[in-house]
Formats: C-alpha cells, sequence, structure tokens
C-alpha cells in the first residue's frame, strides 16, 4: 500500500482528499503546511506528496525544494493542486487547478507512484 503525504492548509480539501485516495487503497497522512509536512516526511518518507501551492509557514515550492536537497527523500515524486497557477520559474511536477474532477487526481496519482517502479 502506497503512502501519500497530503499537503493542504484548507481542512476541506484535506478531509476530502482523504476519503477519496483512501477509498482508492492509498494510506494517507495528512499536513497542514510545509512545516507539519517536513516532519512527518522526516520521520516516515511518503511514496508520493500532494501539495497545494500556497499555504502558511511552508509553501508547496519551498517544501519542494526542501525535499529535493534530502537525499531519502529527493526521489519522492510530487503532484501539485492549487487554485492558484503555480509561479511562472517553477516547473516540478504534475499540475491541477481546483476545482478538480478526482479521477484527473487518480491518474495523476497512478502515474507518479508508477514512475517509481519504472
Amino acid at each position: 500500500m502506497s503512502t501519500i503525504l497530503l499537503v493542504d492548509d484548507d481542512p476541506d480539501t484535506r478531509y476530502i482528499l482523504d476519503l477519496l485516495l483512501t477509498a482508492q487503497g492509498y494510506r494517507v497522512v495528512k499536513a497542514r503546511n510545509g512545516y507539519e509536512a517536513m516532519e512527518v516526511a522526516l520521520s516516515a518518507p511518503p511514496d508520493l506528496v500532494i501539495s497545494d501551492w500556497v499555504m502558511p509557514v511552508i509553501d508547496g515550492t519551498q517544501l519542494y525544494r526542501y525535499f529535493a536537497a534530502i537525499p531519502t527523500l529527493s526521489t519522492v515524486p510530487f503532484v501539485f493542486i492549487s487554485g492558484a497557477l503555480p509561479p511562472d520559474e517553477v516547473t516540478v511536477g504534475p499540475f491541477l487547478r481546483k476545482p478538480f474532477e478526482p479521477p484527473l487526481l487518480f491518474d495523476l496519482v497512478a502515474r507518479s507512484l508508477g514512475s517509481l517502479s519504472g
């Protein structure tokens, strides 16, 4: 069972995505911001991160950069979700603009996790 670290400051988004991803057979660990996500990831590296761009404390861009700088986390794939467009200078992985249809997320998750085995 793959573990997904879900990082979003909106509790409703975390709740809904947790339900959807758990129903798909994934283990979901949640964080409200990048700081909490780093604490979780350093204690138990996830197989995938789904992260919002715009969050307090540490945003999605900074979180991605922190993961990239840590050898045990540098290969963890990211899927970004946000109501805001990603910054122009950052093109680090799949991106879904909120609101989106769950099948689009499931496809990106499956493809991102599949890249780990290939």
